[in-house]
């Protein structure tokens, strides 16, 4: 069990708290598709994604200079927090969330306030139960940093480089590779060999180098896992019709 909300009960099985750590990652996992739902993805974008960072973390692991980090351990804790690190968008508003137009300047200043947003959520709930969650951690470098750029570029705080923490520079590769393949409500996914171009391109500039060279090494694995859990219609049924609903409900604000 990676994330802890309140002491364990003690076990002598441990039976108890495998259950309860399975638990507790389906609960989070189903919280996150709410959060997931009310943009533009489908559940099934947070498992792809799921899947792709514990492929990059396990493909730097195998390198010197990450192994000492990219422990199983910490890999597994990262792969838990995954879940997370797009809830902030549910502090942003359908207006703008859910706006098939560009975004106005104001508009868009509003939704780069999601890593805060999701960051700040996480500390308050560390505070309201009196106790710091070691197992965290790694969920409020996500939510904070994903999208930061390896020029410094992104946001929230601008960082740079080797400054955003190794965590936020695996996920926002494999999540940028899922927004690139996967198809909207309004347009369409690009293909993979196009989204490897793509991410090639940013080597350096968005991404972390050494993420890129490790995507470069899995990418027909990645093209696997995109397959193999693609989004259904149904998926996209659901989709359509929850923007459709949450777009006919601003109209009338």
């Amino acid at each position: 069990m990676t994330m802890s909300f309140a002491p364990a009960a003690p076990n002598t099985t441990g039976q108890v708290s495998n259950d309860a750590g399975h638990a507790l990652r389906v609960a989070v996992f189903a919280m996150a598709t709410l959060a997931e739902q009310r943009g533009s993805d489908t559940e099934s974008h947070l498992l792809r994604v799921n899947k792709y960072v514990r492929l990059l973390a396990q493909q730097l692991a195998s390198r010197p200079e990450f192994a000492d980090t990219l422990t199983v351990d910490y890999i597994d804790q990262l792969c838990d927090s995954v879940p997370l690190y797009g809830m902030g968008s549910m502090g942003i508003p359908d207006r703008i969330l859910l706006k098939p137009g560009r975004l106005t300047p104001d508009e868009l200043s509003i939704l780069r306030t999601h890593p805060k947003v999701a960051y700040d959520a996480l500390l308050r709930a560390e505070r309201t139960l009196g106790q710091t969650a070691s197992g965290l951690t790694v969920a409020k470098e996500l939510v904070l940093s994903h999208q930061e750029k390896w020029d410094g570029t992104g946001y929230p705080q601008g960082l740079w480089g080797a400054q955003i923490p190794l965590s936020a520079r695996i996920v926002a590769l494999a999540d940028v590779y899922d927004a690139l393949i996967s198809n909207k409500v309004y347009k369409d996914g690009v293909s993979h060999d196009a989204a490897v171009k793509i991410l090639t391109a940013e080597r350096g500039k968005h991404f972390d180098p050494d993420v890129v060279d490790a995507f470069l090494a899995a990418q027909a694995q990645f093209a696997a896992i995109a397959q193999q859990h693609a989004d259904t219609d149904d998926d996209m049924q659901r989709k359509i019709e929850y923007m459709a609903n949450a777009i006919a409900e601003q109209a009338h604000l």
